[in-house]
């Protein structure tokens, strides 16, 4: 049986908005495995979890470049968020962005190699963990060369976005980027959400309307028909599609209409897009101040 810590029971609380006890009592049921537990109490309790949970798990920035059709985001992690407000790694992170543009690499290691005032950027970077005391990657990048326009948002330094599309009003497409940045879609349209989710859902809303009839039978009450239960879960399947694609979703400077109908009124189309969120799917390192201060007793009383 797996150690359930107070911080997973806060990572799983803040990724789900569930009581403390609950979250705590899920991941004893799933044995530790966070991913489990989220989907436990979303049976259970119908928590809305989500790709993205309100505590980063890691530090750092995203940056972008645009220049013309031609654009880039980058995302450069650091190991506190004291850091990742230096100025100069802000530096290395804008010109990787610029670099990443101008030269289009081919991977980090190819992007790494590129010179910059003389060095490569991997001496800069070298050099500036030297200077500060703290280690710094370039995590990923995306670069865009298209025939139509760019739009990017930044939502402070965390969170960042590039959008490719086509139409006259450049407020259009920064709008749209701003609109990524708040509801977070996985994909353009329905028909481009990864299989993946989708049947994780499928699964989620299959076990949710079995607890529901198990409950129904032990209150002595009717059972909905299988056609019924089908149709339920087709719902929830659909209702997940519109929730997670971005045509679909509520303009958020208009929630009477949908991305796609303010789209078509401004005479705009959007062909891709691409989101990084600070420290997505890293797992931070937890310090336990109690037992380093333990360690230390110990080790002074030798």
């Amino acid at each position: 049986m797996a150690a359930i810590t107070a911080a997973m029971v806060g990572e799983l609380r803040a990724k789900t908005d569930a009581p403390m006890m609950q979250c705590k009592k899920a991941l004893t049921e799933a044995d530790g495995d966070m991913a489990r537990a989220e989907e436990i109490l979303r049976v259970k309790l119908g928590t809305k979890a989500t790709s993205n949970a309100t505590r980063i798990t890691a530090e750092g920035v995203v940056a972008t470049f645009i220049a013309g059709n031609i654009g880039a985001l980058v995302e450069v992690n650091s190991e506190t968020d004291f850091v990742a407000k230096n100025d100069d790694f802000l530096a290395l992170a804008n010109n990787a962005a610029r670099l990443v543009a101008e030269n289009n690499p081919a991977d980090v290691a190819a992007l790494l190699a590129l010179p910059l005032d003389g060095k490569t950027l991997d001496e800069v970077r070298i050099a500036l963990i030297g200077k500060i005391g703290e280690n710094m990657t370039i995590r990923r990048f995306q670069r865009f060369d298209t025939t139509s326009k760019l739009a990017s948002y930044l939502h402070g330094t965390r969170i960042g976005v590039v959008v490719d599309f086509d139409g006259a009003d450049e407020q259009v497409g920064k709008d749209v980027a701003m609109h990524i940045a708040a509801m977070k879609p996985v994909s353009l349209s329905s028909e481009q959400v990864p299989a993946e989710l989708i049947e994780k859902e499928r699964s989620v809303a299959a076990l949710k309307a079995q607890e529901d009839a198990d409950v129904a039978v032990a209150a002595g009450k009717p059972v909905q028909s299988a056609e019924i239960l089908a149709k339920r879960l087709e719902g929830s399947i659909q209702k997940y599609l519109k929730e997670v694609s971005l045509l679909n979703q509520s303009f958020v400077k208009n929630d009477k209409q949908s991305i796609e109908q303010m789209l078509k009124e401004k005479s705009t189309s959007v062909k891709a897009f691409t989101m990084y969120v600070v420290g997505e799917g890293i797992e931070k390192k937890q310090d336990d101040f109690a037992a380093e201060v333990a360690a230390q007793m110990a080790a002074n009383k030798q």
